[in-house]
């Protein structure tokens, strides 16, 4: 990995060169090895920002690392990240943000700032596209470190795809909505998404009882 930044490197001053530059300042080029784990969650976060690990990072405006209370009792995994959420840089955006908002402020009775809000993929998918399987495994490892620098009583997962790919599980997702599993040492909660409520208002009676369930855990 480091032997082929460097050739990108170099590559960048020939070409520099060639356009006539004698001198540049220098700048990072992200020697972050996979190996090297971050040792706090702030320092996840810079990875986050700087990450190039996929083409997301070439359509994005910035990464979406998280939000909120680092020692959060509740943590919620969003999928991916809206075209909303990253054209503002904020994370209760559009209409699918405010509704995510009202549930918390309004039948869970929390501040935004007392969860930590994140996304499985952090950065906005090509085209509004759902993010591809490549694109999860290059994200995949900043997520469960969050979650374990968290430490959160319960994580909740919006929809079907958050909670299929936080699990591994594949099984019909209605049959564990509203439940609490058991995930590693957490309590896991998948409910559905904001988004489905808005297309379908009959189900916020669903999403209200789920919420129950979710603040009768922490």
């Amino acid at each position: 990995m480091n032997s082929f930044q460097n050739l990108l490197f170099l590559q960048n001053l020939y070409r520099l060169k060639a356009l006539g530059f004698e001198y540049s300042d220098s700048f990072s080029i992200n020697r972050v090895s996979p190996n090297e784990k971050p040792k706090n969650l702030n320092e996840l976060t810079k990875n986050i920002s700087t990450c190039h690990l996929c083409d997301l990072s070439k359509s994005r405006k910035q990464s979406m690392s998280g939000y909120g209370n680092q020692n959060a009792d509740l943590m919620i995994i969003d999928y991916s990240v809206s075209y909303s959420e990253d054209n503002a840089n904020s994370y209760y955006s559009g209409r699918s943000g405010e509704m995510l908002k009202d549930m918390i402020e309004n039948v869970l009775k929390l501040k935004v700032e007392d969860v930590y809000f994140t996304h499985a993929v952090k950065c906005k998918p090509l085209n509004s596209n759902i993010p591809s399987d490549s694109e999860w495994d290059s994200c995949k490892s900043y997520l469960f470190s969050q979650i374990e620098f968290v430490k959160p009583k319960v994580v909740v997962t919006l929809g079907k795809d958050a909670y299929a790919k936080v699990t591994s599980e594949e099984e019909n997702f209605g049959s564990v909505r509203g439940h609490v599993v058991d995930f590693k040492d957490y309590k896991l909660v998948p409910i559905l998404h904001p988004n489905h409520l808005l297309r379908n208002p009959d189900d916020k009676k669903i999403a209200f009882n789920d919420l129950k369930t979710i603040k009768s855990c922490l």
